[in-house]
């Protein structure tokens, strides 16, 4: 399994409206593409100096295989549709494999 972390800055001008487009629209469409089965959007809890607030959205996939496809499917798209929020936020992307898991 592995996870598709997207770590985001939001200026906090825009923070209410974005905030809706993620859980209204955004993360519906990332899970709607079928290339991830669940996502966990945190609030990062440390203040950043540059202001504004920060996300984590894990979206969580079966494979390193499907990610790629993600990546030549569908990011275009979907980066493109945050272009409304262009100059407000900054984001960054790591990908991790689960290891182990305990309950």
């Amino acid at each position: 399994m592995y996870i598709y972390n997207v770590t985001i800055n939001i200026e906090q001008s825009v923070h209410d409206e974005w905030l809706l487009w993620m859980k209204k629209e955004h993360i519906p469409d990332m899970l709607a593409t079928g290339k991830f089965s669940k996502a966990l959007m945190t609030k990062v809890l440390v203040e950043e100096e540059m202001g504004g607030v920060t996300y984590s959205v894990q979206y969580t996939t079966d494979s390193k295989k499907t990610l790629e496809q993600y990546y030549i499917e569908d990011a275009p798209k979907l980066r493109a549709d945050a272009e409304r929020f262009s100059g407000s936020f900054v984001a960054f992307r790591t990908e991790l494999e689960i290891i182990s898991e305990q309950h």
